[in-house]
């Protein structure tokens, strides 16, 4: 054999040790990588070991992501119906009269869920599951409010004289000094108390409502004096805002509604509010309540007095107030009997206890 066959042979014998150091160094690593997966799995199996401890981290984190969701979620969901005033789905929801008192709002059905399989509803079409499929009045006593402050409106006032008798006695001398003695009583009584004038001077009505709505009143009250023509007529009566079909009350309406302060531009916006029906619930309640006193307690004193009962018309005083409010008219200057009773300090002074009773009865019932 040659020398270049004899180096050519132990070449190829140099590799071929080697390869077989390779395959067996090869089948000595896979067999260590079993034998570490196996032993890895019963540390895990066991808890015990580094891999047992990184799956135990592993799995806190995932439980603790999870409760984060868990309570995070609907609690986020509960305040974002909470934001925009519906109520929580799945919430109870109590029945109007087991709410308490003093409570306003409106209550609205829970949300319940849709079953499997239904169709997907549209913002719209959710929103009108849940109000009312038409447009019922809803009534007043759904909204209980409390009284608290009282604006006082002595009629008329400096030039404006209102119904007057030829000897002097004047109405607006008359409401100033009932009203002056009711805001007494009323103070007394714990409430605020708001006079739309103090003294005698001239006050427009639309600034006698800008007066108690600036005040924060919960309620307006207007005194006065009635003027019937035929003299024998006699008696207390009580307004609400509204309209009327009456000649009489129309041409009364319209003798009060003078040195109104309100522009002809205004006269729109002031026909749509009184037929618009805002505080009429409230209203006629609160006139009610001041009807039933006045006649109850002035009866007693003045034994020929009738009741003329409560009424609506189209009282510019009554208009812009944001408050339930009403015109009474206390007794009859026309009438002889009763303009010699009010002439008397003692009779005002009983008007004064009468309206007094019929706003104290209104804020215990309101």
């Amino acid at each position: 054999m040659s020398l270049l066959a004899a180096e050519e042979a132990e070449s190829l014998r140099e590799e071929a040790r080697a390869h077989l150091s390779r395959r067996g160094g090869g089948h000595r690593l896979k067999k260590r990588l079993v034998q570490q997966a196996v032993q890895q799995n019963l540390e895990l199996i066991h808890g015990r070991g580094p891999v047992a401890a990184l799956e135990r981290r592993r799995r806190r984190r995932v439980l603790v992501r999870w409760s984060l969701s868990a309570v995070s979620l609907p609690l986020v969901t509960a305040l974002g119906f909470w934001g925009l005033g519906l109520p929580v789905p799945g919430a109870f929801v109590p029945a109007a009269e087991e709410l308490p008192a003093g409570t306003i709002g409106m209550v609205l059905p829970p949300i319940r869920p849709e079953p499997e399989g239904s169709p997907a509803e549209s913002p719209t079409q959710a929103a009108a599951a849940v109000l009312p499929a038409s447009t019922v009045p809803v009534d007043s006593a759904v909204f209980p409010l409390a009284v608290r402050h009282i604006a006082i409106d002595p009629g008329h006032g400096g030039q404006n004289l209102g119904t007057h008798l030829s000897g002097g006695l004047s109405e607006k001398e008359i409401t100033l000094d009932i009203g002056q003695r009711l805001a007494e009583r009323l103070r007394e009584g714990g409430f605020f108390v708001t006079l739309t004038r103090d003294d005698d001077r001239f006050v427009s009505l639309r600034d006698r409502a800008a007066i108690a709505n600036a005040a924060g009143a919960d309620i307006f009250v207007s005194i006065h004096v009635n003027w019937i023509a035929d003299g024998g007529s006699r008696g207390v009566e009580t307004y609400f805002l509204g309209t009327t079909d009456d000649p009489r009350l129309s041409r009364l309406a319209a003798d009060e509604n003078r040195d109104s302060g309100y522009s002809l531009a205004d006269m729109r916006g002031l026909v749509d509010r009184i037929y618009s029906g805002v505080r009429i619930d409230k209203s006629q309640g609160l006139a009610l309540s001041i009807q039933s006193e006045l006649f109850r307690s002035l009866k007693q004193v003045n034994l020929d007095l009738t009741d003329r009962g409560v009424k609506s018309a189209p009282f510019l005083v009554l208009v812009d107030t944001k408050m339930p409010a009403i015109l009474a008219e206390v007794s009859c200057l026309s009438n002889r009997t009763e303009a010699d009773l009010l002439t008397k300090p003692l009779y005002r002074q009983y008007i004064a206890d009468a309206l007094s009773l019929g706003l104290m009865s209104y804020a215990r019932g309101s």
